[in-house]
């Protein structure tokens, strides 16, 4: 039994291994727990330079933080080059109360890619960040849990983003545990099933 437990948090620990840090504004609990939750995700610069990969990394995040972090993320984009504005006021519109940044850097290495990844939650009213991390790791592209997930993004986005999507999905999903739980109400929950991920 104690070989076991043993076995089982070591499994744990390999799963959080690439998050370097993360962190939580200290007011989380009393100011942004009820007022951050519609988000929109950015992904800027655009990963090993490729369009349709940022366009998957902002999707998987999406669909991420809508499904395991209970936010409200309304829409994605992937946008090359260096943010001119880190505040991202011009994706702040009407109903996006919070953008989640993600700001890769990728490498394909042989079989696999390198990635590494500086997230951040911003909070539209005054640019100010709810939450950030970082994470880093090295993972092959083929891998047997993934093939399906692969499959799925390769037909939405082609064959571009099939070496990146199981080394992204991890990076983003252990990065994106780390987030913080918004509080959502009744109007929020509808708005969330709503959208229908």
């Amino acid at each position: 039994m104690n070989r076991l437990a043993l076995v089982m948090g070591l499994a744990l620990l390999a799963g959080c291994a690439t998050v370097k840090n993360s962190h939580v504004r200290p007011d989380y609990e009393t100011v942004d727990k009820t007022q951050v939750k519609r988000l929109a995700v950015v992904t800027q610069p655009l990963p090993d330079n490729v369009q349709k990969v940022g366009e998957l990394w902002s999707l998987i995040a999406r669909r991420y933080v809508n499904q395991n972090r209970d936010f409200i993320a309304k829409v994605n984009t992937a946008v090359d080059g260096n943010p001119e504005d880190t505040s991202f006021k011009d994706l702040c519109v009407e109903g996006i109360e919070g953008i989640l940044w993600l700001f890769p850097t990728v490498k394909r290495t042989g079989a696999g890619v390198e990635a590494a990844v500086k997230a951040q939650l911003l909070r539209c009213r005054d640019g100010q960040e709810v939450w950030g991390a970082e994470a880093a790791g090295s993972w092959p592209s083929e891998d047997e849990r993934y093939k399906e997930l692969t499959a799925q993004y390769t037909g939405e986005l082609g064959p571009d983003v099939t070496p990146y999507v199981a080394p992204t999905f991890r990076l983003l999903s252990a990065t994106l545990d780390t987030l913080p739980r918004p509080q959502l109400g009744e109007s929020d929950v509808e708005e969330k099933i709503e959208l229908g991920e």
